[in-house]
């Protein structure tokens, strides 16, 4: 599967954006869908995951409340709105499938990503 991410940009500290991440292939609504993020110096890290019906999801604890991930199985899309952004969630974000059947937040468990897009939050 291909994943394509579009919609990063610049914003100021307590706005919104909202990044998207379309896939290739017919199977998209089998995988698990998860955003990481990078920030220059950092590792990637675990922003948000969804199963496979959106049924379930999971945050890391400095986006919970604030960011909400959702899937549109028709349109092959999965979605990150970002809302109360802050200095610190600039960074490129990257959207990943992964094929288990359970939603996963370790990087390595994903095999299939996206060339990322950048969030930058001005203070």
């Amino acid at each position: 599967v291909q994943l394509v991410e579009s919609g990063g940009g610049l914003v100021q500290a307590g706005g919104s954006l909202r990044v998207s991440c379309t896939a290739s292939g017919r199977t998209f609504s089998s995988y698990i869908m998860g955003w990481f993020r990078q920030a220059p110096g950092k590792e990637r890290e675990f922003v948000a995951a969804i199963n496979w019906s959106g049924s379930r999801t999971s945050y890391a604890d400095s986006v919970k409340g604030r960011f909400t991930i959702s899937r549109d199985n028709a349109k092959n899309t999965v979605f990150l709105q970002m809302n109360s952004l802050k200095p610190e969630d600039t960074a490129v974000y990257y959207c990943a499938a992964s094929t288990s059947w359970n939603i996963r937040v370790s990087a390595p468990d994903y095999a299939y990503w996206g060339q990322g897009t950048q969030v930058t939050v001005s203070s």
